[in-house]
């Protein structure tokens, strides 16, 4: 098997030992370090394994395990079970890529390396009793099994791990080191590889091979190379995702050709050294420092680094110059289309990636294609005439498979015709018939898209490509994807193949080999400087990009300033990189697109006046307010406009000759201080940032803005008062309201009729209007770290709203508001139907009786509220309930939370101060387990924990822990809150709160009396230096809920019988079959 995703596994580690050694030391405070992680760690039971052989069920957790941890120990190879567990494990580990860590505890690795001392002495002992068989062919069956054990043992031993010798350190401190190395590993997320992995398996094994990864003496260097769009990258990163647990650190550097040339070589250094030694904000000022750093820095480290895409021998000797940089056992893997690259860097072992053979080509175009496996037989044919002149080549498969997609097989044929006019080595060529199949307009933005806007966000590109053509292009952009030639990722990012990218520039410098000028576009910096250095320009650019780092030229460029007066047709342009000396003299009239950032002169040039210019971008210029003003007056088809970060910018002047403008941003403009009211009557408005404008003292009234969708307002510190929202607005759904110093919410607030959310952080003393409550759609409402939370009142001039109404806000988050106890008796009714409501870390001191009232009320959250000491009600329909660390409860509140009547009918779970056990459970166990039989279906159950206080400091109850019939049941902690329990805290809750990833039934033997345990792991957190035992009593029980389980079918039991017996099915007495535990 290549690769293993993490996510088919159903342990985390599995834990091998010889239980007499170490189970009740060593291995025993391990296996609780790793659970206490959060590590699903599988250890077995003296009753789990039988003989000398392991059992089907321990096959099934090491074949479901990730990582194997063998706990050496002086009598282990004493034990022919744990040699057989061993050896199956050294398969799974061989045949699947698993990552074994050997730990040698207090003995001599080299004892189990060369069978010596008790090793030598146990190999001996089995020796012997294996050659007092009689049967020949016994006797050669154990001889044979005999030597596997001992190149097992040999293997192992031979495996980097972990040696603890006793009196050279504190065991706790060597178990930590371990459990932090497992979860770093185990938290690596994999990379995405492809969503039709074909013919990648057999690669990847191949690859392996020529790695060695178990061999930790030396370091490798291995190349992948071959045609660009073959699979290299791919083939890179499925070898990755199967063999980064072996590893201490681990980079895959992507796009190596491509980040040097946009950031440069420090660049690239800089991430390496972040991601391998988990550093931020790492600064290299010289290749060459960079290079001393990686070497001294990771020297130490065995390391995996993948450098993908690499074209020059100076990447390399920057970023992995010599094998010795890195750690023994290291592995450097590097993607390039050139061989010869490899031979220049003296790396020997080689992988050229084959193209893909015709079975594994049609199945990647069947998928393609018709996203499915199985097609229709008439279609053989024209595949196999794609399969010819794809020549094996995937990129070129996934392209003409999209393009054909959902195809007649007429149309195929067509496409295939001018295909096969096209020699197959041409890649670029046969690229170009997908290209020349698009729409003119498709072609176009595919040409805007690959020159200029690869890795910007697809919105961004949209809002553009919009602008620059006068209609939307989002149509456009999706049949792009949707053949493939373009792609975005899970962050709405750009991307394409480089192939493809290539294709695209090659394309438009092909309209002109030799004269920039007269290209239609222009992205490259030496290009782009050239042309505005010369003064070459023509009417032929429609578009401008730079954004990639100037090489070679001085911190202020020098440009002809007259440079554009000959762009008569320039759409578009934009530069983000760069500090030329001054501004343009000129700037096109044709211009719709400007975008500069850090713009070199106070004002636009004065005979600029553009009737189309649609998006104005002036980051961190020096504009003033009356600069923006002149703007206002002269771009009135503008529908995007940004000042931000400029601090010249003192007032926003009168905007109405805007009245096409979508969005307008001042954001951290540290000096605005004034906005005209104009900016409320722009009808399209739908985006407005005044983000960190610490100045800023008022905000006009909202009147026609109802098309407005986002209002930004956080960290105005200056500002008091809310705008007045004096239109109705449907589009607004979330408001954040973070660090400002507004005090009130007019009235009119409920204009914002679509606001679902509000979210309100670090805002002072801030009182909510009555009006709140006849908000349609606000459904949430989240108030954190308030200095007071002011109760919504009728003010002077608010229309009267009766104290019968009620909001339709579901849930009421006000954590840490200084909440007293006035807010029940005066707030609350204003959330009658309220169903999650959090009160934590608040300063009441009774929960009153009116929260009777909250008949809809499923959740309450008091956690940390220390004033707290009453409950005199509680929510009739109440699920969960958490009153933790409120060590003021009274007993009798305590006892309430515990009323057999709350949690008669089930689904709830309630956790709170104090430890105290409910008398009316079936089962009550002083201690952290408690254990049935039951037969027929899982019984309906609720269970109680009651934890007491300890003196430790940090103490932690890990639980509920469920077996069934011997095997561990995974529950889902995402659906449990309370994994982890505190100490002098009570939790009761029903079963069915804890969701498994499996259901139970799953594990129940029928006609059988089934074992249940449940277990809480009790642990603490120790001081250094410090090792002491559990000091909390723990008090458990099982509560059987009667209306939905019969308690004939139910036998509480301590005892845990081996042997399996046949229920009697004809006798209704409880007769429990004894399970062996399997």
């Amino acid at each position: 098997m290549a690769s293993v995703s993490s996510s088919s596994f159903t342990y985390d580690v599995f834990l091998s030992f010889r239980g007499e050694d170490t189970r009740y030391g060593f291995t025993g405070n391990l296996y609780k370090a790793l659970r206490d992680s959060g590590i699903h760690t599988f250890i077995d039971d003296d009753q789990l394994h039988k003989g000398d052989e392991i059992t089907s069920a321990l096959e099934n957790a090491i074949d479901q395990s990730r990582i194997f941890i063998i706990v050496l120990s002086l009598n282990y190879a004493s034990s022919s079970f744990c040699l057989n567990e061993l050896t199956y494990i050294l398969h799974c580990v061989k045949t699947k890529g698993l990552l074994l860590l050997p730990v040698f505890y207090d003995l001599d690795p080299s004892h189990v390396r060369h069978h010596r001392g008790t090793f030598g002495e146990a190999l001996t002992n089995h020796e012997g009793k294996f050659k007092y068989e009689k049967r020949h062919k016994e006797l050669e069956h154990n001889m044979e099994k005999l030597h596997k054990w001992k190149m097992a043992l040999h293997q192992v031993a031979n495996l980097s791990g972990y040696h603890f010798k006793q009196g050279n350190g504190y065991e706790y401190e060597f178990i930590k080191r371990i459990v932090q190395s497992v979860s770093t590993k185990i938290n690596r997320a994999p990379l995405y590889v492809v969503d039709y992995p074909v013919g990648i398996e057999s690669r990847v094994l191949e690859v392996k091979s020529l790695l060695d990864v178990g061999s930790d003496d030396c370091v490798h260097m291995i190349g992948i190379h071959g045609l660009g769009g073959i699979g290299k990258t791919t083939l890179a990163g499925a070898v990755y995702n199967s063999i980064a647990d072996h590893f201490e650190a681990i980079c895959f550097l992507e796009n190596v050709r491509e980040n040097s040339n946009k950031h440069g070589l420090q660049h690239l250094q800089s991430i390496l050294l972040s991601e391998m030694v988990g550093e931020t904000n790492i600064n290299i000022a010289s290749v060459r420092q960079g290079i001393s750093m990686i070497e001294r820095r990771l020297r130490q480290k065995k390391v995996l680094l993948i450098l993908d895409d690499v074209d020059k021998l100076e990447q390399l000797q920057a970023i992995a110059g010599e094998p010795n940089w890195f750690g023994l056992g290291s592995r450097v893997i590097i993607t390039t289309r050139d061989k010869q690259l490899l031979a220049c860097h003296e790396v020997k072992r080689k992988y050229e990636v084959k193209k893909l053979n015709k079975s594994d080509a049609i199945q990647l175009l069947s998928w393609k294609a018709f996203k499915a496996d199985k097609v229709d037989t008439s279609y053989v044919d024209v595949m196999n005439r794609v399969i010819t002149y794809a020549s094996g080549l995937p990129l070129v498969l996934e392209v003409i498979g999209s393009n054909l997609f959902g195809k007649r097989i007429v149309e195929w044929e067509s496409a295939i015709n001018q295909y096969e006019k096209i020699p197959n080595s041409q890649i670029l060529k046969t690229l170009k018939i997908s290209f020349d199949a698009l729409e003119e307009q498709e072609k176009s933005v595919f040409l805007d898209i690959a020159c200029c806007f690869k890795g910007y966000r697809l919105i961004d590109v949209e809002e553009i490509l919009c602008a620059h053509y006068g209609d939307c292009k989002k149509y456009h952009i999706r049949v792009l994807i949707e053949k493939s030639l373009v792609k975005h990722n899970w962050h709405g990012v750009v991307k394409l193949h480089d192939l493809i990218e290539d294709m695209g520039k090659a394309i438009v410098r092909q309209k002109s080999p030799k004269e920039l000028g007269k290209r239609s576009r222009l992205w490259s910096p030496d290009d782009i400087m050239q042309v505005l250095e010369d003064n070459s320009g023509t009417s032929k650019i429609e578009m401008i990009c730079l954004d990639s780092p100037i090489l070679g030229k001085e911190e202020i460029l020098e440009w002809n300033r007259k440079a554009f007066k000959k762009m008569t047709n320039l759409k578009t342009l934009i530069i983000k990189i760069g500090h030329f000396s001054k501004g343009p003299k000129h700037l096109p009239s044709s211009l719709r697109v400007l975008e500069w950032l850090k713009y070199p002169s106070k004002g636009l040039p004065h005979d600029f006046c553009s009737k189309k210019l649609s998006i104005c971008k002036l980051p961190k210029s020096c504009f003033g307010s009356v600069e923006l003003a002149d703007i206002s007056k002269k771009f009135t088809n503008m529908t995007v406009l940004n000042f931000e970060e400029c601090q010249g910018l003192t007032q926003i002047h009168d905007v109405s000759g805007l009245p096409n403008l979508e969005k307008i941003s001042f954001k951290n403009s540290d000096n605005l201080t004034t906005i005209h009211d104009s900016i409320g009557f722009l009808s399209k408005l739908k985006f407005l940032n005044a983000f960190g404008c610490k100045k800023l003292r008022s905000f006009p009234p909202l009147k026609l803005t109802t098309s407005l969708e986002k209002l930004e307002l956080s960290y105005c510190s200056s500002l008091e008062s809310f705008p007045e929202i004096l239109g109705k607005m449907e589009n607004i759904t979330k408001l954040v309201l973070e660090a400002s110093a507004v005090k009130n919410f007019p009235f009119s607030f409920q204009n914002l009729t679509g606001l679902q959310t509000l979210f309100l952080r670090y805002c002072g003393k801030l009182r909510l209007p009555s009006s709140i409550v006849m908000m349609p759609k606000l459904a949430e409402i989240i108030a954190w770290d308030w200095e007071g939370w002011l109760l919504p009142e009728q003010v002077e001039g608010e229309e009267k709203v009766s104290s019968m109404v009620s909001s339709n806000v579901n849930c009421l988050r006000l954590s840490g508001c200084k909440l007293s106890d006035e807010f029940f008796s005066r707030g609350l009714s204003w959330f009658a139907n309220v169903k999650e409501l959090d009160l934590s870390r608040n300063n009441f001191k009774v929960l009153t009786e009116c929260i009777s009232d909250c008949y809809f009320l499923r959740e309450l959250n008091l956690d940390i509220c220390e004033c707290l000491q009453e409950i005199r009600g509680i929510p009739p329909n109440i699920e969960l309930f958490s009153a933790r660390n409120c060590q003021s409860l009274t007993t009798s509140s305590r006892s309430t939370l515990l009323n057999q009547k709350l949690h008669e009918v089930g689904n709830t779970l309630f956790s709170f101060s104090g430890a105290r056990f409910p008398e009316w459970f079936d089962h009550h166990s002083h201690g952290p387990s408690n254990a049935f039989w039951f037969r027929n279906k899982f019984p309906a159950i609720c269970l109680c924990i009651a934890i007491g206080p300890t003196h430790i400091k940090y103490n932690e109850i890990a639980g509920p822990i469920m077996t069934i019939n011997g095997i561990e049941c995974l529950s889902d902690r995402k659906g449990f809150p309370h994994f982890f329990l505190d100490a002098d805290h009570t939790y009761l809750f029903d079963l069915q709160k804890v969701y498994f990833r499996d259901n139970l039934e799953k594990y129940v033997v029928e006609n059988e009396w089934n074992h249940v345990e449940i277990t809480y792991s009790a642990s603490q957190r120790f001081e250094k230096e410090k090792h002491v035992g559990i000091p909390a009593s723990i008090q458990s029980g099982i509560y059987v809920f009667k209306q939905r389980s019969s308690m004939v079918d139910i036998q509480f039991s301590s005892t845990h019988p081996y042997k399996k017996r046949r229920l009697d099915d004809d006798s209704g007495s409880y007769n429990p079959s004894i399970v062996e535990r399997a």
